[in-house]
């Protein structure tokens, strides 16, 4: 059953923590799926490129194809186009295949109220699922703290 991490975003933007997560997976050998909306996916593709001169993140897209070489994946699509371990959901995403993931990251703006309403309901119908479930939010020193862990009854 995959783990179901939820990154409340209240003091920082998408774009300021996005390339430290994916640096994290990204380490430990993970392959990434970024599901993001249509209209950002070029507008993420080339912020990877650009973020830090010093810093190197290998990505695509569809714009560069070859989706099974590439560690990082980036797409509007819910198909797992490079086999990803991991799943990055932002924008408003969502995934019909959660158990095809070992773990998922929705990250989502807390200062969005739909974004906070869509999270209340997806933490509702995976929790009735039971999957392995935190919630993390950042912290007042820039960090991240998990406020709630929800485990899988049947572990």
């Amino acid at each position: 059953m995959s783990r179901i991490d939820f990154y409340h975003l209240t003091r920082t933007t998408l774009e300021e923590v996005l390339p430290k997560l994916l640096t994290k997976a990204y380490t430990q050998g993970k392959r990434v799926l970024l599901k993001t909306g249509t209209e950002k996916v070029e507008a993420l593709n080339t912020f990877l490129w650009t973020y830090d001169e010093e810093s190197f993140l290998p990505h695509g897209s569809r714009k560069d194809g070859f989706a099974d070489e590439q560690p990082i994946w980036i797409t509007d699509e819910d198909n797992n186009a490079n086999k990803a371990q991991f799943l990055f959901l932002t924008n408003g995403t969502e995934t019909k295949n959660a158990e095809s993931y070992e773990r998922i990251f929705n990250i989502f703006d807390g200062k969005n109220t739909e974004a906070v309403e869509q999270a209340r309901r997806l933490w509702k119908e995976y929790k009735t699922a039971d999957y392995e479930m935190h919630y993390w939010q950042q912290s007042e020193r820039g960090g991240w703290e998990e406020k709630v862990t929800a485990t899988d009854k049947s572990k």
